[in-house]
This record gives C-alpha cells, sequence and structure tokens, in this order.
C-alpha cells in the first residue's frame, strides 16, 4: 500500500523536526502542505498551531473526526537513528506516528476511499501539557467544523505491535497538580524547642495525604495522590522556614476529583495550623479524564478487528492511570481513544513512553492506517 510507505517517509521527517506545546509552526506547516498536495482542503491556526483537513465524499452529512498530537518533549534524544532529533527536542511520545497515521489514512482515503461523508483530519497542538484540545475548542473549533464524533490513537510500547486494546467508558484518568506551601519559623538546628519546624509538618502532611484514597475514596473506584518534590530553604545546620511540597493526583470521577482537592485542603490547612504554622494549597485541574463513549467504542473496536483480526484487539482492557488531552474533546463530543501496541517489553517498540532512546515502531503504521480506514469506510459507508 502506497499510503503506509509514505506514512514512514511522513514520520521519519516528522520526526527529525519536533516542536514542543504552542510552537508546533513547522509541523503544522508540514502538516497542511501534505494535506494540500492530497487535495485536501485545511483550516490552519486553530487554537494557536492546529490544523484540520476536510475530506468530502458523496452527499451525507455524516461526518468523523480523526485525532492526532503534534507536540514533541524538551528531551535530548539519544536513539542513534538516522532521522534522530538534534535540536533538543524529541518525539519521545510518538506524536510523529500517530500524525504519520492520520496522513497515512488521509492519503488512502483521498485516492480511493469508498464513503458517503465527511472526514476531518485534526491535528492537535500541545497535548502533552493539556493545553492544546482545551484551545481548539475554545477557538470554535466545533463550531467552525462539526463533528459526528471521534477518533484517536495512542501508541503503547508494552503491547505486541499491531495489537489494540481500549474499552467503553474510563480509560485515562484526569491530572489535576497541586502546590502546597507551609511557612513556620525557622532557625538554629540545635534549638528546635524554638522553631515551628515545616519539615515535620511537611511530612507528617504527605503521610496524611495517603490516608484520603484508603479511607475517604470509595474501594470501588481509583485514585492517586504522589507527591513528587520537597522543596525547603534550610541549611543543613538550620531548620527552614518554607517548605514547598509539589505533586499531583489522577482520579477517573468527577465526584472523586472533587473529593480529593477538598480533603485536602483540610488536612494540608489543619495540621498546619495544629503545628502553630500556616499552610496553602494550589491545585490546578490540567487533564480531563479520557471517557470512552459506548457506541464510538463498539464501533472501533469491530474496525480494529476488521482490520488485524479479532485476536489482536481487547476491547475490554483496563483502564490506565496516564492522562491524556483527548479527554478534553471526548468530554463534549461522542469519542473514543484506543492504544496500538508498539512493541513487546524487550523487543523493538518496546522502550517506555518519554526516554530518550524511545522510537514510534514504524511497523505499527500499516495497522493504524488500516484501521482508520475500516472505521470510515463501515461508519460513512454508500447507503
Amino acid at each position: 500500500m502506497e499510503s503506509i510507505q509514505r506514512a514512514q517517509e511522513w514520520r521519519r521527517t516528522l520526526h527529525s523536526m519536533p516542536e514542543t506545546g504552542m510552537k508546533e509552526v513547522a509541523t503544522s506547516a508540514f502538516i497542511a502542505q501534505a494535506l494540500a498536495e492530497m487535495g485536501i482542503s485545511c483550516h490552519t491556526g486553530i487554537g494557536g498551531t492546529g490544523v484540520v483537513g476536510s475530506l468530502i465524499h458523496g452527499s451525507s452529512t455524516r461526518s468523523i473526526g480523526l485525532r492526532a498530537d503534534m507536540d514533541g518533549l524538551p528531551i535530548d534524544e539519544q536513539t542513534g537513528v538516522a532521522h534522530a532529533s538534534t535540536n533538543g527536542v524529541m518525539h519521545a511520545c510518538g506524536h510523529d506516528g500517530h500524525m504519520a497515521m492520520v496522513l497515512g489514512a488521509a492519503h488512502y482515503l483521498s485516492t480511493q476511499g469508498k464513503f458517503d461523508g465527511k472526514v476531518h483530519f485534526l491535528f492537535q497542538p500541545a497535548e502533552e501539557h493539556g493545553l492544546g484540545a482545551k484551545a481548539m475548542l475554545a477557538d470554535g473549533l466545533l463550531q467552525k467544523i462539526p463533528m459526528d464524533s471521534m477518533y484517536g490513537i495512542h501508541n503503547l510500547p508494552g503491547l505486541a505491535v499491531g495489537t489494540f486494546a481500549t474499552r467503553p467508558g474510563a480509560l485515562m484518568a484526569s491530572e489535576d497538580n497541586f502546590v502546597i506551601e507551609i511557612r513556620g519559623r525557622g532557625g538554629h538546628a540545635a534549638r528546635p524547642q524554638a522553631v515551628v519546624d515545616p519539615i515535620v509538618i511537611g511530612a507528617e502532611i504527605v503521610t496524611a495525604l495517603q490516608s484520603i484514597v484508603g479511607r475517604n475514596v470509595d474501594p470501588a473506584k481509583s485514585a492517586v495522590i504522589s507527591c513528587t518534590e520537597f522543596i525547603t530553604d534550610g541549611a543543613r545546620n538550620a531548620i527552614p522556614t518554607n517548605v514547598t511540597i509539589k505533586g499531583d493526583t489522577r482520579s477517573f470521577d468527577d465526584d472523586v476529583q472533587a473529593l480529593l482537592e477538598r480533603r485536602m485542603r483540610t488536612l494540608v490547612e489543619n495540621i498546619a495550623a495544629a503545628h502553630g504554622a500556616s499552610a496553602t494549597l494550589t491545585y490546578t485541574h490540567e487533564f480531563e479524564p479520557t471517557i470512552n463513549d459506548s457506541l464510538c467504542t463498539e464501533k472501533a473496536v469491530r474496525a480494529a478487528q476488521r482490520a488485524v483480526g479479532e485476536a489482536k484487539v481487547n476491547g475490554a482492557c483496563d483502564p490506565w492511570m496516564a492522562s491524556e488531552d483527548f479527554g478534553a474533546f471526548a468530554r463534549v463530543i461522542p469519542a473514543c481513544f484506543i492504544f496500538l501496541g508498539n512493541g513487546s517489553e524487550g523487543q523493538g517498540g518496546g522502550i517506555p513512553l518519554h526516554s530518550r532512546d524511545y522510537e514510534f515502531n514504524d511497523e505499527a503504521l500499516e495497522s493504524g492506517i488500516r484501521f482508520y480506514v475500516e472505521l470510515i469506510e463501515s461508519e460513512l459507508a454508500h447507503g
């Protein structure tokens, strides 16, 4: 299939020119040019650097969006491949492959696709920081380019190449970030009785936060609270005045998300007060949970089965506590997100995401393109 060969070429070119979120200027220009060469009309600059190409066949008003993310990560690549990036940014999450699969599907559908309706090829900026989808929506994406539903793929190292996994309902978690700032009274390390030690207070807060999941969240639901940074202004022989604790929380349910914030605020403020200190909690919502629409998931599973065979498709996989900006789209439009295997652990493509030596596995391109083509030709079938 010519589209697969073209997709590999596009993927390697895109891999060599990564850009971070909201700076995908060259990437979006490359995408727009590739789509234009296929005769596909484009909207550019949506939500900053977002691009949407629209392909119309026949007279049906039915429409489907196929979404890929465009941004890279600020990582120095160490893959050693000929197309490696050299600008201090890296496609360490496989967004180069995601773009190439949507471009490959666009190429096939524009040259020999059999469907009646509209296909929108959506290229989103700034996924890594949870900003791009919201920016496109705020810029009127769905008003300018209405869609009945949306689908997206994310490669997954550790899953055999060419296999698919998804589930109806909660697939990926929300992510909220927090900053706890504790103010005590510092002093000499030899005179602890004269200070209000924010390290002791911070340690108690870190421990207490873990009780929220164990004692406040319904055991049938899932949540994670992770403290990832503990910063002080002290010295070896000086108890600090200030401590800052940073971290994030994950959950799938809006009620659980609200519970985490409420209980964290109560514990932080009251533990500090009990020690004669003060503390504040800054809590920000970064990523929506990715909640798959049941009907869209059924359609995605059937398309994947036709693309690679029933034995290679898991339609009831476990949910994943990582987060994805696709969730913002799934909040407002029927949608399904699906994982595509990049390679089993210890094999090509099995290196974890966000690693300096990660590489999207070109062997996965064909499965992803076939999935998109099967989805479009079945859901937008003639008659």
